[in-house]
């Protein structure tokens, strides 16, 4: 002990609480960040959230931009402290049970009548539903600038970095209007997949949203990709670059627009991983995170375990639609409960609707579900989902197959890519019955049927990577945080016009040298013919 030789009077018990002390008072240099976060709402909100507590636990402060009529963001956390913007009252998007009525509303017209009228009706009802939310959207970063007194304390607080959802443009908007590096929470922008706006993409094999075809396309499926990203285009350019420009009209510049503020995102934390998402281009300033929120299981609370413990050598089956929709329509759920009365398994379902009338004994209904710790149990055997992102993700780190009942938007493009890798079945939940449905669960259950071998290697694949996809999180916020952004790592594509992005300009080059060319050895050709005919001529 240097201190004890240099002082020998000193008291040895006293040495190691001394040193601690000395060691306290040193001033280290804190790598702890501000971070002003935008959230989306809804379900996107549930894994924003994951991503935030384990920021907090880490050291970071934490603000969020919360509308007043927020469905599942608290004002009061432990985690964050919030800004809450008032919005006025009135929209229907306001209101939780919306999503829910749009998609019994669609689940009604297409059960009833599966007709173009229909098809052009259920198109419309989307329209509809992405205008209302992206109107109220640009509305509220609209709120957010025009509050000086909120802008003087957002720019006062020196944030390092702005973390956004990009399905809907309001944070890209603040963020730039703020000054500050955006990192995008991500898998879906207002127009589509967000590799679209950064990434090559060519769609002779990365589909569209929507087109519902894996990577393998015939040309029909070829047709039929093209189309739906036409579609796509339609949606950016009719529907939601207007309903933002006025925005970026009045409060950035009128030459941005929210696809170029996207494009100029410092990084992105891609909600995807390669197992399931099939292979395409992409760039450097992506970081894939697809799984970040799943974690191994917990122990079941007791008189579910003792449930699902009762389950014996059959197993368990769970089924959740999610949190936007609480039960099926009435007629569907006697099919489905008829269905699960005939499986040997047990069944833990979460359905908030009334009781099926031909619900079996084997069969627990809930009006909520630890889906996590279900799907890592193991006497858990199949999962029937509606293809959220979330729950696919937490059935592939615990290697449980799929039955799918896709429901809405990007929840039958999940569904297609799980199919592909032969993980899951798939039904169209408006032509459910029971025989189907029996089948398809028997067929799913059955261990000399691929689908469990499959889900298990996809999940090995899952698994083994050097780092987890939430550590690759964190580090890519606190990356930008210490460098004030990673321009380094981003295209500059997105400041290009489009016929320079795709050389058009070179090409057109090209043609004119060529032309030229060809003009100018036809006028030669055409001098010296007239020169050999008047030779001719003379002699």
């Amino acid at each position: 002990m240097y201190l004890q030789a240099a002082v020998p009077w000193f008291p040895r018990p006293l040495i190691w609480p001394l040193l601690t002390g000395i060691l306290l008072t040193i001033p280290v240099k804190s790598q702890a960040g501000r971070i002003l976060v935008y959230p989306v709402d809804g379900s996107h909100w549930l894994n924003m959230d994951i991503l935030l507590r384990e920021l907090h636990a880490r050291g970071h402060n934490i603000t969020i931009i919360r509308s007043s009529s927020s469905w599942y963001i608290k004002e009061k956390a432990s985690h964050y402290t919030s800004v809450t913007v008032p919005v006025p009252v009135g929209s229907n998007f306001e209101d939780p049970k919306y999503m829910s009525s749009y998609m019994r509303k669609n689940l009604e017209l297409w059960t009833k009548d599966r007709s173009i009228s229909s098809f052009i009706a259920l198109n419309q009802e989307l329209m509809g539903l992405l205008e209302e939310c992206h109107r109220a959207n640009a509305e509220m970063a609209r709120l957010v600038m025009e509050n000086r007194q909120l802008v003087d304390q957002l720019r006062a607080s020196h944030f390092d970095v702005m973390l956004t959802d990009p399905g809907f443009a309001g944070g890209v908007i603040v963020g730039k209007y703020l000054g500050l590096p955006t990192v995008l929470n991500v898998r879906w922008i207002s127009s589509g997949e967000g590799h679209f706006a950064i990434a090559p993409s060519p769609l002779s094999y990365v589909p569209a949203l929507g087109s519902l075809v894996s990577d393998k396309m015939s040309f029909v499926n070829k047709l039929k990709n093209v189309l739906h990203y036409g579609i796509s285009l339609y949606i950016d350019h009719v529907v939601t670059r207007p309903l933002y420009q006025g925005v970026c009209d009045d409060f950035l510049d009128p030459n941005i627009n929210i696809y170029s503020l996207f494009q100029g995102a410092d990084l992105w934390l891609m909600r995807v991983d390669f197992v399931f998402e099939f292979p395409r281009p992409t760039m450097p300033n992506v970081i894939y995170i697809g799984g970040f929120q799943c974690k191994p299981s917990k122990p079941l609370p007791g008189e579910l375990e003792a449930f699902v413990q009762s389950s014996g050598e059959h197993g368990v089956v769970v089924m959740s639609l999610g949190t936007l929709l609480d039960s099926l329509l009435p007629e569907i759920s006697e099919v489905v409960a008829t269905a699960f009365a005939r499986l040997p398994q047990k069944v833990v379902w979460r359905h908030l609707g009334e009781k099926p009338s031909t619900l079996g004994n084997n069969t627990l209904i809930v009006d909520w579900l630890p889906q996590n710790d279900l799907l890592g149990h193991p006497n858990t055997k199949a999962f029937v989902t509606h293809g959220g992102t979330n729950g696919i993700y937490e059935a592939i780190y615990h290697g449980v197959p799929m039955l799918g009942l896709p429901l809405i938007l990007d929840q039958f493009d999940n569904m297609v890519r799980l199919e592909a890798r032969g993980v899951a079945k798939v039904l169209d939940v408006t032509l459910l019955q029971v025989d189907t449905l029996t089948e398809a669960l028997t067929d799913l259950l059955d261990d000399n049927r691929p689908y469990r071998k499959r889900i298990r290697k996809m999940s090995q694949l899952h698994r083994d990577q050097p780092l987890k996809p939430m550590e690759r999180a964190i580090f890519g916020v606190e990356f930008v945080i210490r460098h004030k952004g990673a321009a380094h790592l981003r295209t500059e594509s997105y400041k290009m016009p489009w016929y320079v992005y795709h050389s058009l300009d070179v090409l057109a080059f090209f043609l004119s040298v060529a032309a030229f060319s060809l003009l100018v050895v036809y006028s030669i050709s055409k001098v010296l013919y007239k020169a050999c005919r008047r030779k001719v001529k003379l002699h």
